[in-house]
């Protein structure tokens, strides 16, 4: 089997029930922002050692996965995000942040590589969360998608404020991309 098909050459594509979607279409949009953070988590994979993050980005991903597939079959209640997924979010943000002081204060990204690539992959995520918003507005999205979209977003923030704590020597064990 041939990877290109031609289908979309004329800047059309399909969705599980609706045939020649423009790729310009909010839907196309937001699965193109998902792929993107996926990669951009993926990317972080390959910077972080501790093989219990790794393992929760990877869960993260496949979450992903499972977002762009509702989006691609709204009807599809196996796409839906149980709240769970969100709970698991918030109880890693939790004990995330019973490990550092978190600052008060926005921090700007740059501290060290291994928290501004975070701090990238943050702002993808925002932005896909905006991207599902829209989506929402238009053709209608899964509420528990939106929840975990939002706690991502926010999971990622603390992740690099965490970074940056070990760097700074408030932890041990920093990544070596975060040491001085």
């Amino acid at each position: 089997m041939s990877i290109y098909t031609k289908n979309g050459d004329k800047g059309t594509t399909n969705l599980v029930h609706t045939k020649n979607v423009s790729k310009a279409d909010d839907r196309i949009q937001l699965e193109g922002t998902i792929d993107e953070l996926s990669c951009h988590i993926g990317v972080l994979k390959t910077m972080i050692r501790d093989g219990d993050t790794i393992r929760f980005l990877e869960k993260i991903q496949e979450n992903l996965t499972r977002i762009d597939a509702g989006v691609a079959d709204p009807y599809n209640r196996e796409y839906k995000i149980n709240d769970d997924k969100t709970e698991l979010l918030e109880e890693e943000i939790d004990r995330l942040t019973g490990l550092f002081h978190m600052p008060k204060e926005s921090s700007l990204p740059g501290a060290c590589r291994l928290s501004a690539e975070i701090d990238v992959t943050w702002a993808v995520a925002r932005r896909a969360e905006r991207d599902l918003a829209a989506v929402s507005v238009k053709f209608g999205s899964d509420t528990g998608s939106k929840k975990y979209m939002n706690r991502l977003a926010d999971y990622l923030y603390v992740l690099a404020r965490y970074e940056e704590a070990e760097a700074a020597g408030q932890k041990t064990g920093a990544s070596e991309l975060c040491r001085k």
